[in-house]
Formats: C-alpha cells, sequence, structure tokens
C-alpha cells in the first residue's frame, strides 16, 4: 500500500478521534435527553457502521490481490486536487461549530439543531476526502468490474451490528450469562475493594455505579461479529484454506478470547462509570469500545491464521512494505495519532487516568524517535520572537485559567519520590514531546496542505488548523489565539521550529506554575 494512502487513512482516524473526544468527552451529548433521540442513536450507530465497512473493505482489499494493486496504484499516482482537500478540512472544521456558538450545558436541548450540520459535515468530509485520495474519474475506472461485491461490502457493514442482534438469542446461554458474571466479580476483586453485587439478578459494580449483565451483555455481540468475520474470511480465502481445521480449531479458540475480552470491557465499563463520567461509559465507552474491540480482535486472529502454514494449502510470502520513517507526511501524522489513541486509552481504561501519563509519555518520546530521520530536517535554533511569543502565550493562558481543581487523590496517595518520578515525566512530556508533535501535525501538515497561495487559502491554512487545535484542548479562546499565533510564526519564515519553540517556552512557563501551585490541571 503507498505511503500516501497510509497516511491519509491514518488522518482520517485521528479525525475521528477528534471528533469522538470533542463530543463524547469535553462536551458529552446523551441521546435520551435530545429531542431527536432516534436521529441522535441513528448518528452513533452510524459511526459503528463505518467502522465494520472500513474493517471488511480491508479483508476485500487483503483478499484481492488485483483490487489491492489497482487501488495502490490509483493512491499513488495521482490525487483528486487541492479542491477537494479544503473542501474536506472546511467540512471537518464545521463538524466543530455548535461547539463554539453552543453552550456544552444546551447542547442536548439544541441538538436539533447541531444534528444536520454534524450529518452534513461528516459526509461532506467523507466524500472530499475519498476524491483528495483519488480522483473521481479515478475512483469509477477502479469500480468497474468490482460495483457489484463492493455494493454487497457496503450492505454487509450496514447490516452487521443488526445481525449480530438478530444472532445474540442463538447464544444466550444462562451458563455464559453466569459465567461472565462470575468473571467480572474475579476481574473487579483484583482491582476495588469497593465492590457490591446482587448474584440473582446478574448486577455489579460499585456504590455509585452499578450495571446488570443481561444476556445481551454476556459476550453475544462479539461471538457474532467475530463468526461473521471469520465466514467472509473463509469465502475470500476458500481455495487456500483449510476449512476443517479453521473452524475446528481456530474458532473456538476466537470465541473464548472474545469472551475474555468481554469480561474485561465490562469491568474497564464498571470503572469509567465509578471513577471517571457515567456518561462517558455510558454514551462513549459502552457503544463504541465494544464494536472497536472486537473488530480489533477479529483482525489480530485472521492475521494470526494467515500466517499459520498449518491451516494453509498453499502459503505464500509478500514482499514488506517500504518503511514510513523517512515519509515527511508520515512523520507528521503517525505520532499525533499514537498521542490521541493513547490518551483516549488512558481516559478509559485508567480509573486515573494521570497515572497512566508516563506510558503515555513513552508512546510519544517513542513515535519522535521512530521518526527522527525527518524531525532534524525541521531542528532550528528559535529568534527572539519566537521566544517572546512563548511568554505571551504562556501568560495569557495562565490569567485566563478556571479556579484551580482539587488535588487528585491518586497523586496525592503517591509516595514522595513516586510523585517526583511523575512529575517530572509529565513536565517533560508537556515541554518537550507535546509542542513538536502537535505542531508536526497542526502546522507543519494542516497547515501546510491546505496553503494553497491567494489569501482565501491562507486565511483557510490558518483558520482549520487553529479550529482544530483549539477544539483539542478544550479552552477555545486561549488555544485559539496560541494557534493563530502559532500559525503566523510558521509564516514569518517559513520555519516549523519557531512555532515549536513558542509551544515549548509556553508550555515550560505553565508547566513551572503547574508545579509551583500543584495545580496539575493546568497541563
Amino acid at each position: 500500500m503507498p505511503k500516501r494512502a497510509i497516511w491519509i487513512c491514518g488522518l482520517f482516524a485521528a479525525e475521528m478521534v477528534l471528533i469522538m473526544l470533542a463530543f463524547q468527552v469535553l462536551a458529552s451529548v446523551e441521546c435520551r435527553l435530545t429531542p431527536i433521540e432516534a436521529a441522535c442513536r441513528g448518528l452513533r450507530g452510524a459511526v459503528v457502521r463505518a467502522m465494520c465497512l472500513g474493517a471488511l473493505i480491508g479483508v476485500y482489499l487483503w483478499a484481492a490481490p488485483s483490487a489491492r494493486h489497482g487501488f495502490a496504484r490509483m493512491a499513488r499516482d495521482r490525487d483528486g486536487g487541492k479542491g477537494w482537500v479544503l473542501l474536506h478540512a472546511a467540512a471537518f472544521a464545521a463538524v466543530f461549530v455548535p461547539l463554539f456558538v453552543i453552550a456544552p450545558r444546551d447542547l442536548n436541548e439544541l441538538f436539533g439543531y447541531v444534528f444536520p450540520v454534524l450529518t452534513a459535515g461528516a459526509l461532506t468530509a467523507m466524500l472530499a476526502g475519498l476524491f483528495w485520495l483519488a480522483a473521481p474519474r479515478d475512483w469509477q475506472r477502479w469500480l468497474q468490474g468490482r460495483t457489484g461485491i463492493l455494493l454487497g461490502i457496503a450492505i454487509l457493514a450496514f447490516l452487521l451490528p443488526d445481525i449480530a442482534n438478530a444472532l445474540g438469542p442463538l447464544w444466550y446461554w444462562d451458563i455464559l450469562t453466569e459465567t461472565t458474571f462470575q468473571g467480572v466479580v474475579l476481574l473487579m476483586s483484583l482491582v476495588t475493594d469497593d465492590m457490591v453485587m446482587a448474584p440473582p439478578f446478574q448486577v455489579i459494580g460499585t456504590p455509585d455505579f452499578l450495571v446488570s449483565i443481561a444476556d445481551s451483555c454476556s459476550g453475544v455481540e462479539g461471538f457474532a461479529l467475530i463468526t461473521a468475520f471469520m465466514g467472509i474470511y473463509a469465502w475470500l480465502f476458500r481455495d487456500t484454506l483449510r476449512m476443517v481445521r479453521f473452524w475446528g480449531v481456530v474458532l473456538p479458540v476466537a470465541l473464548a478470547l472474545s469472551w475474555m475480552l468481554n469480561i474485561i470491557r465490562i469491568t474497564l465499563l464498571i470503572l469509567i462509570g465509578d471513577r471517571i463520567s457515567p456518561t462517558l461509559a455510558q454514551n462513549g465507552f459502552h457503544s463504541f469500545a465494544g464494536w472497536l474491540f472486537f473488530i480489533a480482535l477479529a483482525f489480530g486472529v485472521l492475521v494470526a491464521a494467515s500466517r499459520i502454514t498449518w491451516l494453509q494449502k498453499d502459503t505464500g510470502h509478500a514482499a514488506p512494505g517500504a518503511p514510513l520513517s523517512e515519509d515527511d507526511a508520515a512523520v507528521k501524522i503517525i505520532p499525533f495519532i499514537i498521542f490521541m489513541v493513547s490518551g483516549v486509552f488512558a481516559q478509559a481504561f485508567w480509573p486515573s487516568p494521570e497515572l497512566a501519563y508516563p506510558i503515555q509519555a513513552a508512546l510519544m518520546f517513542g513515535a519522535l524517535w521512530w521518526g527522527r530521520a525527518v524531525l532534524v530536517r525541521y531542528a532550528a535554533w528559535p529568534d527572539t520572537v519566537a521566544v517572546l511569543a512563548g511568554v505571551g502565550i504562556g501568560v495569557g493562558w495562565l490569567l485566563m485559567a478556571p479556579e484551580p481543581e482539587p488535588a487528585s487523590q491518586a497523586l496525592m496517595a503517591l509516595s514522595p519520590l513516586v510523585f517526583l518520578l511523575w512529575a517530572t515525566i509529565r513536565i517533560a512530556g508537556t515541554v518537550l514531546f507535546v509542542p513538536v508533535i502537535e505542531e508536526l501535525f497542526f502546522r507543519g501538515y494542516l497547515q501546510s496542505r491546505l496553503d494553497i497561495g491567494g489569501w482565501p487559502g491562507r486565511a483557510i491554512s490558518i483558520a482549520v488548523p487553529t479550529a482544530a487545535f483549539a477544539a483539542l484542548h478544550g479552552r477555545y479562546l486561549e488555544a485559539g489565539i496560541a494557534g493563530v499565533i502559532f500559525a503566523l510564526l510558521v509564516l514569518r519564515r517559513g520555519r516549523l521550529a519557531d512555532a515549536i519553540a513558542a509551544h515549548a517556552v509556553a508550555n515550560a512557563l505553565i508547566a513551572a506554575v503547574a508545579a509551583w501551585r500543584g495545580d496539575w490541571g493546568l497541563i
């Protein structure tokens, strides 16, 4: 697969994560509180169906060399033009407009006005993104002779969540629900002492957050999804796969893994609802994490099966793909994806997400080290203007900061030595890693790609990355001003290093005050 297609798809993944963070964490939308609950739930369901579509197309390209090679040539040789890039960026930015014009507390009540903006923005961004990847005429040529099977895949992806629900009763066994409940009890007992349960009703949780493990929560969705993906894989690779071995050995192992993964999912759901946010647990993690987990597991099982020669009638070895560590666009995008995904995982999987920061910092460092060959191209000594701009941004951020939040109990429980180590890593990540990763993506990639010349293109190249930057940080006004200043620093001398330096200076000033006050919420 060409590098260009990989980093564009990576960008789309990062955009999806950013949207989920904005609407599920920074401004949570709860469908049952909106005036258009059915439409809201349909929009949530569209995300799951899109995930299924992407996964199924991936399996199809994996199994069909001619389609894969044609797609690779199409994506490598030409794009649809900068107009589609601008349209994609504008539509993506439009998705965040409601967050700037509607107060978070009013989002549920006014969701009837938000819904068409989200829907139109997402659909336009999707189509423009496809035509950015390749021109419409190239897509038309590639689809010739493949329209039927791709249409079938699209229909299957659309129906797959409903098929999983319909097949669920086939797996409704009391023993399965009971063993799932006992598995959650065992895992909960290992991670918390504050557990309550009512075994006759399959209810378990904490005093502040309880869940009921119904038959539909026993892992049946995972079973149905795993079975469906294995069926599709078996049909696509029917000429090379030993079916008896595949179904007789791989399916039971996959179902067992799916059952264990479901126990972990329910336990995490309880911990998130108790220690982070009930809304996030119910509307975010519960809605998407299960499908994401099961799709990832299905791919893992299929990749493993493809590499076990015992399961193959005829095996071959594909040539390894070219490394991306020296590709400019990839190094600007991939560290940001790792940064975003690690943040989501910290929020989802840690009772006290701040304690996971050392792991996130290690991942950020690893991503930057991986792309070091590209990073040295942007290394330059900053000038006085960049440093002073960073000081100004830092001072403004501190002056406009909200009231300090209470100190984290998890941090206060750390020993002095462990806390010192945590604080050192937290400051290092904030000052050294985050500015590089964010500036590479927002100014280095987005701004440079959107700048097509002329004042309209220049304005868009500043506005879109700044809007996304502000949405990521939550403090829209302060982050928006900072984003504009960083953009102007890049335009001033054409050096990304100036924006990185200003960002690092601002973060260093803020981190110093945070450490002095003990107000780690500042960073």
